[in-house]
């Protein structure tokens, strides 16, 4: 689904600081559109986790606001925004090891009725069709690949129109992180969900974006189109928050 600059942001936020007894992130400004992947990358350390916690309700918002689709759901509950059509894959701990794939999926679909968690379950594996061959293996023994495909099909078992993913290539190969973000995370935006994709692997993931956030020492220091960021030199540099805004500027 091609993203056009013109249409509302499904979820936007706004002067954001979040932390724990302190903020980590301050001033953050984002938007993210239906069938837009929105990349989070910088250095360790520089905020993108706690970013993508808060917004998910886990950590504290101390100033700010979030919105999805306008109306403001700054601090609600994760279970909440599960509800309201946010769908989050933290970096840990997204699946239920003892639990068979199919297990796992019913758990994510837990607000549907039987029957609509059967019609869903359908159609989560239309868009990933090697964990249909694998419904009945325990998730602790699938591949590190095959675990992460079956925390997001959990996760878009309530169709969520905004997807909150941290880290999905953890630990990943060179060779999966490629095809778990072509294949999985850049196929679910031109489905048309939103993705805020908080990644490590700043390059790969730059691959399949639409849009940039750069974050430094707990600030956005550059927002701009993916592609910009990809074709500017020096982009260690960049990363580790040496004049980010002028590098973009002058395209040195």
């Amino acid at each position: 689904m091609p993203t056009s600059s013109a249409e509302p942001p499904v979820l936007d936020v706004r002067s954001l600081a979040a932390g724990y007894t302190t903020p980590v992130v301050q001033d953050i400004n984002l938007d993210l559109r239906p069938g837009q992947v929105v990349a989070v990358v910088g250095p360790n350390g520089a905020g993108k986790t706690t970013l993508l916690k808060a917004i998910a309700g886990v950590v504290r918002i101390f100033t700010g606001q979030v919105r999805l689709r306008g109306v403001d759901v700054t601090g609600a509950p994760l279970e909440h925004l599960a509800r309201l059509g946010v769908g989050y894959v933290p970096q840990l701990d997204d699946v239920f090891d003892s639990l068979r794939v199919r297990e796992n999926l019913e758990m994510g679909g837990y607000l549907l009725s039987r029957r609509e968690r059967a019609t869903r379950m359908e159609q989560v594996l239309e868009v990933f069709p090697p964990l249909r061959e694998r419904l009945n293996r325990y998730v602790e023994t699938l591949s590190g690949g095959e675990r992460k495909m079956t925390a997001i099909a959990r996760v878009l078992m309530l169709n969520p129109p905004v997807l909150l993913l941290d880290e999905p290539t953890a630990s990943l190969s060179t060779e999966l992180t490629a095809a778990v973000l072509r294949e999985q995370v850049r196929a679910l935006a031109d489905l048309g969900h939103a993705v805020l994709l908080v990644e490590q692997k700043a390059m790969a993931a730059l691959e399949v974006a639409d849009w940039a956030a750069i974050m430094v020492s707990g600030r956005v220091v550059v927002s701009a189109a993916a592609r910009q960021v990809l074709e500017t030199p020096r982009m260690r540099e960049i990363f580790l928050g040496a004049s980010a805004e002028e590098e973009l500027a002058s395209g040195s």
